[in-house]
């Protein structure tokens, strides 16, 4: 069985989600690939794609908010209606000679881009393998109308269905598994034995602050924040690849007792420690959070897709968001001081969480090369 998993960066989301699903099919025996599409077909478009995102999605916000407004508003087009169709054909044959040299069994695409690409292929009967598009935030990004030729498409939640039939795809396409994570997140240790291993204090609550992968966000600033409320509690800070804030923080002195860390690979253990997580609301790292049943305070998200995932968790009870009139000591003081509460956004996280995502769409494929 060979698997072609099509990635972009556009951050590091959608390749950690290529890499959460080919180390699952490696480890089951499938002869497993990762592409990164934009990449491939051009070196400097990639670089590009990555550049631009990573500088409009920090530095450009309101463009991005934008353009990412005015693309949810775009319908299908055709390559009749629209010039531009024929550049993403021709790139997509691009793509093609390679996807002939590997001759997969199981196309699955974890970004929009690499799903249009693939669609363009499926659509001009080129392609004979499945294929797969898989959504990395809890929302169907604008383009996803253009991929309604793959075979199917994994959505993060049930509820998301009804979008799905707004793009164009059939009920008998949509598999609601969840967003691919590390499977480690499936399972953990207990809270008591997860602060004892991080030198905590067992008995008080545990906040664990994360800016993403990249640090993104005011990471400073919020710690300073929430080492200024009122309340007997711990926080563990995670900076990323976020170096400057690291060494920054480092130099700090604070109330609380607090532990800083930068890029680590243990994020699990943490969110097994941690009674509550203060973060931006990244697909995977909610996901994450969810799969470990950890309620939510939903910081600095980038407008657009983590707009979205904001108003998804929520609108379904399982994060609280902080804005201008509803800030993060507010929320905080409202959640460490109602038991209750953080039971409720529990309750709600374990009907919207998929923490097998993984293990399911990987077994879907094997499946479907059956």
């Amino acid at each position: 069985m060979k698997v072609l998993i099509l990635s972009v960066t556009a951050g590091q989301g959608h390749n950690s989600t290529a890499k959460a699903l080919s180390d699952y099919l490696t480890g089951v025996g499938a002869d497993t690939r990762i592409l990164d599409t934009m990449r491939y077909i051009n070196r400097i478009l990639g670089k590009t794609v990555d550049k631009g995102y990573l500088f409009v999605s920090s530095r450009a916000k309101p463009v991005y908010k934008g353009a990412y407004r005015l693309a949810e508003m775009r319908k299908k087009t055709t390559i009749e209606s629209n010039p531009a169709a024929l550049t993403v054909k021709m790139l997509a044959n691009k793509l093609k000679k390679y996807i002939d040299n590997y001759d997969p069994d199981v196309i699955i695409c974890t970004h929009i881009f690499a799903g249009v690409f693939v669609d363009v292929l499926k659509s001009d009967q080129k392609l004979r393998a499945k294929t797969i598009g898989i959504l990395t935030d809890f929302a169907f990004h604008p383009y996803w109308e253009e991929g309604d030729n793959l075979d199917y498409v994994v959505v993060p939640n049930e509820s998301l269905i009804f979008k799905a039939r707004q793009k164009g795809f059939s009920d008998s396409q949509v598999l609601p598994y969840g967003i691919p994570i590390n499977p480690k997140f499936e399972h953990g240790m207990s809270k008591k034995d997860a602060k004892r291993q991080f030198g905590l204090d067992e008995s008080k609550p545990t906040i664990l602050l994360m800016g993403g992968s990249m640090g993104y966000g005011n990471i400073e600033k919020t710690l300073k924040k929430l080492d200024q409320i009122d309340g007997d509690f711990q926080i563990i800070n995670v900076c990323g690849n976020n170096k400057r804030t690291k060494e920054k923080i480092d130099g700090m002195t604070f109330n609380k007792k607090v532990i800083n860390l930068g890029f680590i690979d243990y994020v699990d253990e943490l969110m097994d420690a941690a009674d509550l997580i203060v973060t931006k609301p990244g697909g995977l790292t909610t996901s994450e959070a969810m799969a470990k049943n950890l309620p939510m305070v939903i910081v600095n998200p980038i407008p657009g897709q983590e707009d979205r995932n904001t108003e998804f968790l929520v609108n379904n009870g399982c994060a609280m968001a902080v804005s201008s009139t509803y800030e993060l000591d507010e929320i905080i003081f409202t959640l460490t001081h109602n038991p209750k509460r953080l039971a409720l956004m529990r309750e709600s996280i374990a009907l919207y969480a998929h923490p097998d995502s993984t293990r399911r769409i990987c077994d879907f494929a094997i499946n479907l090369c059956k």
